[in-house]
């Protein structure tokens, strides 16, 4: 089996260049105020930047983040479904659309924002896919420089896939609300995955039921080393 890893961003990189990105997706689900289990929340790296939502008549609900009741969070979200990729779970916070904001300074040919948000520059991206690595979506961005030569720079678009395996996760966890299918449990020190549910045709995903985690296999991996590629550090994970 194919070896699994971690990304995460090279702050060290990042701070040699300079720059940063203050931005946020154009439209979002809203977060949930769930009356089964009584949790109000939202989650975080349900991103998909290549869902437009400008032709949707009520598009203007998906601007403003914010908690709604349940009832109204899945009338909203079944507005969106057609347009998402198929068989995406869209949980409370669900992004869509390109990010919008700034870009300051420098940034090399990887940059993050917030740590979990993965962009390249067009140049990278195309050599990364030159070489064979798979499932890689890049999505325009609609980001201002203060410079006039402005690169290109792309948000992948890293969905969703596998997941957890479950004798990581710290006991005692209760299990998910039926309702509002939350489970809430924290970054566990030592993440295991669930190699049964790992994708076999992507070089680039994110855990399903733990999405801040990035993941990139071995391929993807070997690649980004032998092109030199900096701004992502990789942290090998088991399976089982």
């Amino acid at each position: 089996m194919s070896q699994f890893f971690l990304l995460g961003e090279d702050r060290e990189t990042a701070e040699k260049h300079g720059g940063y990105i203050d931005a946020s997706h154009t439209w979002g689900l809203p977060g949930v105020r769930c009356h089964a289990c009584g949790a109000t929340w939202s989650d975080v790296g349900h991103d998909y930047p290549s869902v437009d939502l400008s032709e949707l008549p009520e598009r203007h609900e998906f601007e403003k983040p914010r908690p709604e009741p349940f009832s109204e969070f899945v009338r909203l979200r079944e507005l969106v479904r057609p347009r998402a990729p198929r068989n995406s779970a869209l949980p409370p916070g669900t992004n869509f659309g390109p990010l919008k904001g700034r870009a300051v300074g420098e940034l090399g040919p990887i940059a993050w924002l917030g740590r979990i948000q993965l962009l390249m520059r067009g140049g990278a991206l195309e050599r990364l896919q030159a070489e064979g690595v798979r499932g890689l979506m890049g999505c325009r961005t609609d980001l201002q420089f203060r410079k006039k030569n402005q690169p290109e720079l792309l948000e992948l678009q890293i969905e969703p896939h596998g997941r957890l395996h479950p004798d990581c996760i710290p006991p005692g966890v209760p299990p998910p609300c039926p309702t509002c299918d939350r489970q809430s449990f924290r970054w566990p020190e030592e993440p295991l995955l669930d190699a049964a549910s790992l994708p076999l045709e992507l070089d680039l995903f994110r855990v399903g039921n733990f999405a801040t985690m990035v993941i990139g296999t071995e391929r993807f991996v070997d690649v980004v080393r032998r092109l030199e590629l900096d701004g992502i550090t990789f942290r090998e994970l088991p399976t089982r």
